[in-house]
């Protein structure tokens, strides 16, 4: 086993870091390189990790945790490896699946021969009543340790930092309700919130160590808290009045996350995840990590106010829509656009094209600013009610915005979309809203001699004859909208240099863009 100087030092054996693409795992590999550790990232599709600044100083292995020679392969060499990966957001059968994942690793370290495992789990004490994912999460440790391999687990409650789920909730209730009818769970359930800055720190830290194998470490903030006192900081902090906070008996967690889903950008099952995990006491007890000498360095006062100083800023290196699990579960592959007919299921489609006297440039940079606040081009309200009929139906809706106005990466989510496709000529979204089929939204530009060709696409796969009539009946719909929409890109491009400021896109000559209908 190395020791810790050893380890900062760095070593020939790479430490694996499963979960990369997500919110911790993608902050926790800059760390570990800082250090000088030798990181080998595992991820399901390699391509996500393309425009993370850290992608050339990092080993990458595709791999599926839940295929057996797939998770050999990945751990083949290795030191040490994180277990991040979780099913927050997945289908009903994630317990299952989750266990199944974790006794596939431990099996895989083994013949790995790996010299440890860390594992960031949830905070709740063994004998509690938890909700199904704190238990599946206390699960997935015993698997882990069920192996010959040394486990360290820590277990952490509500992570504070920008762009973290818990985070995005908080804010949303905060701004969003200046009055809010809560269960009584809000005011009397105990918390102990920590920054995602501490959660790092803690997990370099054990990295290996002796004295913490074989140990599940509980890690927390100082300030054991109610969660309307969590509320009441983010008001202080944000320079808002405190919320009037009336607690109810009738405010089931199920009928919570529904108003949680309408009024901020978590799907439902996320919030639901979120709030049954804070329906019991989840405080560190004797398993403390303070026992190590490890104490943390943020109160939730500072972890709010750097969180907030983030998202003004927009440094956002990780959000919590990167991870993987947050896509939609649907069974079979998804169909793509440029799939040949003959390989199952026709591919409808609404394809424009318009010349712009811009530079190719400029026009990719206006396509990749659309949606969150800089809106869609056109009928920007009636991409509004879209999205608020797909809360409606338990979609994702249009808050789930952007990671940055002007940035886009793939992977990277806008409103109901996601990036699946982004370069120097085009642009590919995937809609994740609630649909008979599978959709998705397309920009392409060429170079001309005096101007730039612009092609814009929106495919629909369908989904039986549903999937059909929902295609056909919205083409009276579709047509104008899309036409616009174009036609906003164009004019847009052509209006350029815009100015950006603060998420919203200026125009250098008003009344330019497309106007909201």
């Amino acid at each position: 086993m190395n020791s810790p100087e050893e380890t900062a030092m760095g070593t020939t054996r790479p430490v694996v870091v499963t979960g990369a693409t997500g919110y911790v795992g993608g902050r926790l590999v800059p760390r570990l390189l800082e250090t000088g550790q030798a990181v080998r990232c595992v991820v399901r599709h390699a391509e996500k990790l393309e425009d993370r600044p850290w992608r050339n100083d990092v080993e990458v292995v595709e791999a599926d945790l839940s295929v057996p020679h797939q998770v050999t392969n990945a751990l083949s060499g290795a030191q040490a490896a994180y277990y991040l990966v979780h099913s927050m957001n997945s289908s009903e059968d994630f317990e299952e699946l989750e266990l199944r994942m974790a006794e596939l690793f431990a099996e895989s370290a083994d013949a790995a021969t790996l010299d440890q495992i860390v594992y960031l789990g949830g905070l709740g004490h063994d004998s509690d009543r938890h909700s199904a994912h704190l238990a599946s999460r206390h699960r997935v440790g015993s698997a882990l340790a069920g192996g010959r391999t040394p486990v360290t687990e820590l277990r952490a409650a509500v992570i504070i930092g920008s762009g973290s789920a818990s985070f995005e909730m908080l804010r949303s209730l905060v701004e969003v309700l200046p009055v809010m009818v809560v269960p009584r769970w809000v005011t009397k359930t105990r918390c102990q919130p920590i920054a995602i800055e501490d959660v790092l720190d803690h997990l370099v830290h054990v990295l290996g160590r002796d004295d913490v194998l074989g140990q599940v470490l509980e890690i927390g903030g100082p300030e054991d808290l109610t969660y309307r006192q969590m509320m009441d900081a983010y008001a202080d902090v944000a320079g808002l009045r405190r919320r009037v906070i009336l607690p109810v008996p009738v405010l089931t967690p199920r009928l919570s996350s529904h108003w949680v889903n309408l009024v901020s950008p978590l799907p439902i099952r996320l919030a639901r995840s979120l709030i049954d995990s804070l329906t019991s006491d989840v405080v560190v007890g004797e398993r403390t990590i303070a026992r190590i000498g490890r104490h943390p360095s943020h109160g939730l006062h500072q972890a709010i106010e750097r969180s907030v100083r983030r998202v003004r800023d927009l440094e956002l290196p990780t959000r919590w829509t990167d991870a993987s699990g947050l896509k939609p579960s649907t069974g079979a592959a998804l169909p793509t656009p440029g799939d040949p007919s003959w390989s199952g299921g026709r591919v409808l489609d609404d394809t424009r094209t318009r010349t712009a006297k811009a530079d190719p440039e400029d026009v990719m940079a206006v396509i990749r600013s659309v949606g969150g606040e800089n809106g869609w081009f056109a009928f920007n309200r009636l991409w509004a009610i879209r999205g608020f009929v797909d809360k409606i139906i338990g979609g994702v809706g249009l808050r789930r915005g952007r990671r940055h106005p002007v940035e886009l990466r793939l992977g990277d989510t806008v409103d109901f979309f996601t990036v699946v496709q982004v370069d120097a000529s085009s642009l590919r979204l995937r809609a994740e809203m609630r649909l008979p089929g599978h959709a998705w939204l397309e920009w392409k530009v060429e170079t001309g001699q005096k101007e730039t060709q612009i092609t814009q696409r929106a495919l629909f796969a369908p989904r039986g004859l549903l999937g059909r009539l929902y295609w056909y009946a919205l083409v009276p719909v579709h047509i104008p909208i899309f036409r616009r929409m174009l036609s906003g890109v164009v004019t847009a491009a052509e209006a350029r240099p815009t100015t950006v400021f603060m998420g919203r896109i200026r125009e250098s000559v008003p009344g330019q863009l497309s106007p909201d209908l």
